[in-house]
């Protein structure tokens, strides 16, 4: 970071960037494919304040950092801050918050992560979160590093044990590419395949495993499915074969009146709501009860980017969202959001009261205050709220939104939609002292 007059400039510069971030990524273009659609979703594990999503922008690659509250503060908060998709975690003891290959490209820079230490277990929640063909950047420490030769050595062969292909190593960074099956994985019995039972989808609170997620096989032929996505753009309209996950209906027509209906919703937004989706003053939105993805797809033309929460009470349609090349996490809205205080500049959500209630509906699992509540801390001082929902929720929710005083109004809806349902539209006060 430097200083520039007013601004704090980002070069991306650093440790292992010495040339700066865009120049780094050039250097990766010549081993990857970064500009013909084939990678879309990354995630930049210990992203630090994100040059490396931020760069990625540029090759229309959605990169999501992640990065711990350590000694080096608050990094993440720098990123939000920059208006780059980013989420405060680390790879600790469980499972990130994202559904099974879910990722074209993983990348760390100089992270410091002991990807072979501990049975694999975080090599092996790198390669659940990759789809089959995907690629692994590592960069810094400990690649051909002095004095971590041992542990160079080790993951190699463990990266050789999970039959992943070394495609570049250079200086201190290497390249791996995932195998798109199990058959090498099987024949060399070095790293075993998860329990048949084991939802490799599976993530709130799921502890990390020292086995290899099984890809979905199918139901018809009994072998694993090829979950290669079409190339960006086309697979934000592509019916995913994990849409299987929706039990009833045509996919293709499901996703097809999913996109028209949002659609309409945003154009709605827009033109009658006033909402600034669109202007530099939206940039960083939260879409807590995002099905499909379908409100972050109505966007996909505007200079925002979309965090689509997928609720642990809902169907984990998750996978969904990432085969479309979105990108989102799973989230209990009973607890707090990983994140800073004053990061979101709007917060979409449908269907409110879902996100307290139990798996059958019937049962609120936390209070609604407490949900709102959280909402105004993730909420920047002059940022939005829209929510949909019944008459009676958003009298409820409109009692609340006076509370925190936010200024709120309720609206019908689009003339398409649902006659049960109405649009609560408020505005969080800038604090003023008293």
């Amino acid at each position: 970071m430097k200083e520039q007059g007013s601004y704090f400039i980002f070069p991306g510069g650093g440790t292992m960037f010495s040339d700066g971030a865009r120049q780094y990524i050039e250097k990766l273009e010549g081993i990857l494919p970064l500009n013909d659609g084939s990678v879309r979703t990354a995630l930049d594990i210990g992203s630090g304040v994100a040059s490396f999503g931020g760069y990625m922008l540029e090759k229309d690659v959605l990169t999501l950092s992640f990065a711990p509250r350590d000694s080096h503060k608050a990094q993440i908060q720098f990123a939000l801050e920059r208006g780059i998709p980013a989420f405060v975690a680390m790879l600790g003891t469980h499972r990130l918050p994202f559904p099974a290959f879910a990722f074209d490209l993983a990348h760390c820079s100089r992270c410091l992560i002991s990807f072979s230490s501990y049975n694999g277990s975080y090599f092996l929640e790198v390669d659940r979160l990759l789809r089959p063909g995907a690629y692994f950047v590592l960069s810094g420490p400990p690649v051909q590093w002095s004095k971590q030769e041992n542990e160079w050595r080790s993951l190699q062969d463990f990266a050789r044990n999970m039959c992943y292909e070394m495609l570049f190593v250079e200086g201190n960074t290497a390249i791996w590419q995932k195998p798109l099956n199990h058959s090498c994985l099987i024949r060399r019995k070095q790293v075993h395949l998860c329990n048949k039972k084991d939802d490799p989808n599976a993530s709130w609170y799921v502890p990390l495993k020292d086995c290899v997620s099984r890809l979905p096989t199918s139901l018809k032929q009994g072998v694993p499915e090829d979950l290669t996505p079409p190339k960006w753009p086309k697979r934000l309209s592509y019916p995913p074969k994990r849409l299987s996950v929706v039990p009833h209906g045509d996919k293709a027509i499901l996703l097809e009146a999913d996109m028209h209906r949002w659609e309409r919703r945003v154009k709605y937004y827009k033109e009658l709501l006033g909402l600034a989706l669109g202007t530099s003053r939206m940039r960083n939105i939260i879409d807590m009860n995002a099905v499909f993805g379908g409100f972050a797809a109505a966007l996909i033309g505007d200079p925002i980017w979309v965090m689509n929460v997928v609720p642990t009470s809902s169907l984990n349609t998750l996978p969904v969202i990432y085969d479309r090349g979105l990108i989102g996490v799973v989230h209990d809205w009973c607890e707090a959001f990983s994140t800073y205080p004053r990061t979101y500049d709007l917060i979409h959500v449908v269907n409110l009261k879902s996100t307290i209630m139990d798996t059958t509906g019937e049962i609120d699992r936390c209070n609604l205050v407490d949900v709102i509540l959280e909402m105004d801390r993730i909420l920047r001082p002059n940022g939005m709220v829209v929510i949909r929902d019944t008459p009676d929720m958003l009298e409820k929710a409109m009692r609340i939104v006076s509370a925190v005083r936010w200024t709120g109004s309720t609206h019908d809806a689009e003339r398409e939609s649902s006659g049960k349902e109405k649009i609560l539209v408020a505005k969080k006060s800038f604090p003023t002292s008293t």
